[in-house]
């Protein structure tokens, strides 16, 4: 009972301040009738405070966004004292514009949540914390623009006098103490300088800096050095943490003693006067709102020193209102012979003098330190190695979730369990302490905010002004008096902008590596600037550079990625842009086959593409027929394993993709050495293509199965399927086919060691294939094979030469390899192994990922060693291969290879 009475005092307690500031508010907006877009932000104000205080009272959160907009509207009140429109200057205009449109951006989502869940008293604020510490900070933002003197003073203001307003109120003190709450904003007559000691030490040293004794080494001597030096890096690589290490340093410390100082940049207005006043304090000079560096000049110049601005992304941003100015001053700073001037910055303009140094991600090691220092229960374990790794050891990342996982008490499971869940959700420990916080502060900056809006154009119906879509708006037009409404104009101008640059980023976020750099025009064709804005993404450390494309470190990748792709209309365009350069027919004798090697180093990214899309349209068979192009892209230019296998395999029998993506996967399964594998799902496409009655479908798979047979030693079997698939290409009069088919026979015969049908075969294949460089390319190579196998080893060079020089124009990786494979084989049985060795190491160099070619290539390389009695090498080769073979379960080839190894050691 107890309980429930408190708990009703103090919901009483809040609706009575809230009721006040909703006043007050109004008073406001009554007393600024010369001020059209003064009264907008305050009828805004009103109606968003409202809002608060008749649904959402009882949540703390958005308790302290309405006393934040009473704030912030109190700062606003006291610059415009005595004023009319004309008296304001474009800036303070700019941010009342700001301040408007940010208001009704906080209203507009908070009505849209309320509709969502039917009642505004659904809307849960513990979910949101996130979105609304933002909306704090951006209203603390715009407060502390309106609280700073100097600004708001318009240069030259008249005195400060009390405005009447309806029926001769006044403003009282107690009124405006409701709206200011416990953090008032700086008002008239105040300095920006607090009173205190001269001079401030830094704050206290991080408890633990793992992993970064190097670099504090390194940062140490420059600093002994009075070396200038800026810090780059991402929003919670650790650059304070490095900072303020480096400030206690012993070495440090007896070098500069009590002039050590350290100066947040994200604390105080990023203002030229506020900065003047800051560094002032910090160093004690003394000198109260000084207007330039002048004053400061005899202290600074009088000892050695150590100044570290942290933070200092908040003051040198280009795009920030004094940011030259201050600028100016920094590089000033960067020049005292007697000062060390250090700075911690996301962003990558710093006075030309400073040494940059870039911030680098944390060891493995040391990135499970950090969350075993905070996380004590449980001990080590795989588990957090594989977290922090998919944290990309970044070092915020690392001690939020370590501190979730403390706070909750979850084990080492749980904690899994729930990064599955949730992820990003689970990087937060308090609404201003969380991951999103970090990350919001970079797109928040000035740069970032003035990025040239990007690429994909979509059509979104806008005003022209902010303030006319706000009078247009029938929530808020009550709000505001019609003569007002009559000067805004409210009638819509459409027009067509294009997404944002943050939907750029979440194209970024979505692949995991990257935009790669040379596709920008590609991906983004109607994007303006699109190398500036991306070029402007690096230097607020939001992306990276990494081997040619731009990415982005894991934890910023997981909170920019959108949750739903199908939401993000630029991604949307990347997906069609990269299917239809995927959905292209590769033959090697065809134009356009060399250009499909982009998929060489775009295949992660493509397949995660993939594996999205086809989890959203299980069913679709354009997703599937991309899917299965993607598969054979692979097998041409890049042969591996692929997640998309067991999808594949899943489809249902009547899916009309299935056969061909069943196909496509076999072929590449056969190329990575699982032949076994491979059979069986050819089988099933053999099935699946004799249910349809497709007699192409039905020949092209047993072309490639009784290949398979062959591997396997099941001659009898596959060359009954070869002539089975010629009948048919036969019917069809497919000549082309039917020179594949015969090359596929030539194989079978030579396996079989039936030489003269296999010479027979080939030779015909020859006379069908004008033209037809790839299957020309085969037909000599079999035909080498059946001479060496005959003794005939000059006519066997010939064709192997004959083949070796077609494929080398062509870059046939897989060709190349068996080419000299064979060469290698026939130069080691005329007892040339100098040559022979050079053809094997061709070989290798053309394995191209396949790993079945590549042992097969170090068991002859092993033989030949052991006919030149180098013992330990042959042995170390042959044992290489055979654990190929053994995880590839080629149990054939691995009996093959420990009867050499048995050799080998009955020799040694």
């Amino acid at each position: 009972m107890a309980s429930t009475s408190q708990g009703e005092n103090g919901r009483n307690g809040v609706r009575s301040t809230l009721n006040a500031a909703v006043e007050v508010i109004g008073l406001a907006k009554d007393a600024c009738l010369g001020i059209p877009p003064a009264q907008v932000a305050f009828g805004i104000a009103g109606a968003l405070l409202t809002m608060i205080r008749d649904s959402l009272a009882n949540q703390q959160a958005f308790v302290d966004l309405g006393l934040a907009c009473a704030r912030v509207c109190k700062s606003l009140h006291w610059g415009l004292k005595g004023r009319q429109l004309g008296d304001l200057s474009p800036s303070v205009l700019e941010a009342i514009e700001e301040l408007t449109t940010t208001l009704a951006g906080i209203q507009r989502e908070i009505v849209v949540l309320g509709k969502r869940n039917a009642a505004y008293q659904a809307f849960h604020a513990n979910g949101d914390k996130d979105k609304i510490a933002r909306w704090n900070r951006e209203l603390d933002r715009i407060r502390q623009i309106f609280s700073v003197r100097s600004i708001l003073a318009f240069e030259k203001s008249p005195p400060q006098i009390k405005l009447e307003i309806n029926n001769n109120m006044l403003l009282t003190d107690e009124h405006l103490k409701i709206m200011a709450g416990p953090e008032d904003a700086i008002g008239p007559g105040q300095s920006t300088q607090d009173s205190g000691s001269l001079g401030e030490s830094p704050p206290p040293p991080p408890r633990v800096c793992f992993g970064r004794d190097e670099l504090l080494e390194e940062i140490v001597e420059l600093a002994e050095n009075l070396e200038p030096v800026a810090l780059i890096g991402a929003g919670g690589i650790g650059k304070t943490s490095i900072a303020l290490a480096v400030l206690h340093h012993d070495r440090v410390k007896d070098r500069f003693g009590d002039n050590r100082r350290f100066i947040r940049c994200d604390q105080f207005p990023a203002s030229y006067l506020h900065f003047l006043a800051r560094i002032s304090q910090v160093i004690g000079a003394g000198v109260e709102n000084p207007e330039d560096l002048t004053p400061l000049r005899p202290l600074l110049s009088s000892r050695e020193m150590i100044l570290f601005l942290d933070n200092a992304e908040f003051i040198l941003d280009p795009q920030g209102k004094d940011s030259r100015k201050i600028y100016t001053v920094v590089e000033e700073l960067s020049r005292f012979k007697n000062i060390c001037l250090w700075i911690t910055s996301r962003i990558t303009t710093v006075p030309p003098h400073c040494k940059r140094t870039v911030v680098p991600r944390l060891s493995a090691e040391s990135a499970c330190d950090i969350f075993y220092a905070i996380h004590t229960n449980g001990g080590r374990s795989d588990i957090i190695n594989e977290l922090v790794r998919q944290l990309d050891f970044h070092a915020l990342s690392i001690t939020l979730l370590a501190t979730t996982a403390a706070q909750n008490v979850w084990d080492h499971n749980r904690l899994a369990r729930e990064w599955d869940v949730s992820q990003v959700q689970v990087l937060r420990t308090h609404p201003n302490e969380s991951l999103a916080a970090t990350i919001e502060l970079s797109l928040g900056s000035p740069t970032f905010r003035q990025l040239i809006p990007s690429s994909g154009s979509h059509p979104i119906e806008v005003p022209p002004t902010k303030f006319q879509r706000l009078a247009a708006s029938p929530t808020f037009s009550k709000f505001i008096p019609s003569p007002i409404l009559c000067k805004l104009d409210p009638s819509p101008i459409p027009r067509r902008i294009p997404p944002s640059a943050r939907e750029l980023l979440e194209v970024v976020a979505f692949f995991p590596q990257g935009i790669d750099e040379k596709n920008l025009d590609w991906l983004f064709p109607t994007t303006p600037n699109r190398k500036n804005i991306f070029d402007k993404f690096c230097m607020l450390s939001l992306t990276h550079r990494n081997n040619g494309f731009i990415t982005m470190l894991a934890p910023i990748r997981d909170y920019l990625c959108p949750p739903n792709p199908e939401s993000c209309p630029l991604l949307c365009a990347t997906k069609d842009r990269y299917f239809s350069r995927l959905s292209v027919h590769l033959d090697p004798d065809e134009p356009g086959f060399r250009e499909a090697e982009w998929i060489k180093s775009e295949d992660v990214n493509v397949e995660h593409l993939l594996d999205v899309f086809t989890s959203i349209y299980p069913s679709a068979w354009e997703v599937w027929d991309v899917c299965h192009h993607f598969v054979d892209h692979l097998y041409w230019h890049k042969p591996r394993h692929t997640l998309l296998g067991p999808k594949i395999e899943g489809l249902p029998d009547d899916h009309r993709s299935k056969a061909e993506c069943l196909f496509r996967l076999s072929k590449l399964f056969g190329l990575v050495g699982n032949h076994a594998e491979q059979k069986q799902l050819l089988i099933h496409t053999l099935t699946l293509e004799r249910e349809k009655g497709d007699g192409v479908g039905v020949a092209q798979t047993l072309l490639f199965l009784c290949d398979v047979n062959r591997i396997l030693g099941l001659y009898a079997e596959g060359i009954k399927q070869a002539e089975e698939a010629l009948k048919i290409y036969k019917r069809r009069r497919k000549t082309i086919d039917q020179a594949q088919c015969l090359n596929q026979l030539a194989w079978l015969l030579l396996e079989d060691k039936q030489l003269n049908a296999a010479e027979n075969a080939a030779s015909r294949a020859i006379d069908l294939e004008k033209g037809q460089e790839f299957h020309l390319c085969e037909s000599h190579g079999v035909l080498g094979v059946v001479c060496h196998r005959r003794g005939e080893k000059e006519k066997a060079l010939e064709h192997l030469q004959t083949a070796l020089q077609i494929a080398s124009r062509f870059n046939w990786q897989n060709a190349l390899f068996w080419i000299h494979y064979c060469m290698a084989e026939l130069f080691s049985s005329k007892g040339e192994s100098g040559t022979a060795n050079t053809h094997i190491q061709q070989a290798k160099s053309h394995t191209v990922g396949n790993t079945y070619n590549l042992g097969l290539a170090m068991e002859l390389q092993a033989r030949v060693w052991f006919q030149q009695h180098r013992l330990e090498d042959a042995r170390t080769e042959g044992l290489a291969a055979l654990e190929i073979y053994e995880r590839l379960g080629e149990s054939k080839d691995a009996g093959e290879c420990r009867e050499l190894l048995q050799k080998i050691e009955q020799v040694n």
